[in-house]
């Protein structure tokens, strides 16, 4: 029987929740379609900062990477740790270090949930360039406090980087629908997104049976609220991906449906699933969190360890169980365990 070892960070917040959701249904499907999980839990979060001053151990990254895969729950709590502090000091470092330079976000409207829009289709592969870009880090601050304090932030795109990530888009476009949308600003950013643009129609040469078409950012915000239906795949910097996700986890319903997946798609290292809901210190607790973006991102994790069959029925079962209660998600009625429950019960059998 073939042993997946995985990595679970629970986090903060509802993360613990939703991660405390997931697990059984990840144990059921293995034991129902014949492998076997290595769960191994460590308590990197904000209390662990609180704790020890860093929210993990200088050896972190190594105490991870030989797993094979990271299930994420949340991380932050602002009124315990600054934001900046709590993202740079984990889930950045686990994406740079481990070179996850795709993420990849399924927007799709699930059976029974109701968006905001009148949508008769809304089903999108966005991917984000997920370590360089406009989150590089680069930069800094002088003079602070003073009147001629000044602040730059630099962003970094390289050739590898950019062609990278735009090859991963065109090569799921191909799996899909066979279009592909690359967003940039280039009439107003005239170095990094020309770049971008340069080498977006150096890679079309090699695809072409994928219709390429390039968007600017605000124009992209406005396509995916007023023609979602037009777009399959799109892929974009880190800036404009982090924007463009979010409208699309609104449009889907509400970000308890944003799933996530941080791949290296070229390397052995461990991918890391995460829902990208953030830690919601305002319901932590009260067992009303949704646990279907943590859930759906479990899934993603099982297609990547190649255990197919379990991760589509897990999304079998979600369809299932927000095709039943859909309405009730979306003013929190349905509690957590209310939900893993009935995924549960409707996780079909091999």
């Amino acid at each position: 029987m073939k042993t997946h070892r995985i990595a679970v960070i629970p986090g903060d917040g509802i993360g613990t929740e939703v991660i405390d959701a997931t697990l059984p249904i990840l144990r059921e499907a293995a034991g129902r379609f014949g492998f076997a999980l290595e769960l191994q839990s460590f308590d990197w979060s904000c209390d662990y900062y609180l704790r020890h001053g860093r929210m993990m151990p200088e050896d972190g990254i190594e105490q991870i990477r030989g797993f094979d895969a990271i299930l994420l729950g949340a991380v932050g709590w602002p009124a315990r740790v600054p934001d900046d502090v709590s993202l740079h000091g984990l889930l950045l470092p686990i994406r740079k270090s481990l070179d996850l330079y795709v993420n990849a976000r399924h927007h799709k409207l699930l059976p029974g949930v109701l968006g905001p829009l009148r949508a008769e289709k809304f089903d999108i592969l966005c991917i984000r360039e997920n370590t360089e870009g406009e989150y590089s880090g680069a930069g800094g601050r002088v003079h602070r406090g003073t009147g001629d304090e000044v602040a730059v932030e630099t962003s970094i795109f390289t050739r590898r980087g950019v062609e990278r990530i735009l090859r991963y888009g065109f090569e799921q476009a191909r799996k899909r629908g066979g279009k592909l949308a690359s967003v940039t600003k280039s009439n107003a950013q005239k170095h990094s997104m020309v770049f971008w643009d340069e080498v977006t129609e150096e890679l079309a040469a090699e695809y072409s049976d994928v219709a390429v078409t390039r968007y600017h950012i605000d124009a992209m915000a406005a396509r995916f609220i007023m023609h979602p239906e037009s777009l399959d795949v799109v892929v974009a910097s880190n800036l404009f991906g982090d924007i463009l996700t979010d409208i699309g986890a609104a449009i889907q319903g509400g970000l308890g449906y944003a799933a996530s997946a941080n791949l290296n798609p070229i390397s052995d290292v461990p991918s890391m699933f995460e829902p990208v809901h953030g830690s919601a210190p305002d319901i932590a607790g009260r067992g009303i969190a949704n646990p279907i973006a943590t859930i759906w991102s479990a899934a993603l994790m099982l297609r990547h360890l190649g255990e197919e069959g379990a991760a589509a029925a897990v999304l079998q079962a979600i369809e299932k169980a927000t095709a039943e209660i859909g309405s009730r998600l979306a003013d929190n009625s349905a509690g957590t365990g209310e939900i893993r429950e009935l995924i549960l019960k409707t996780l079909p059998t091999p």
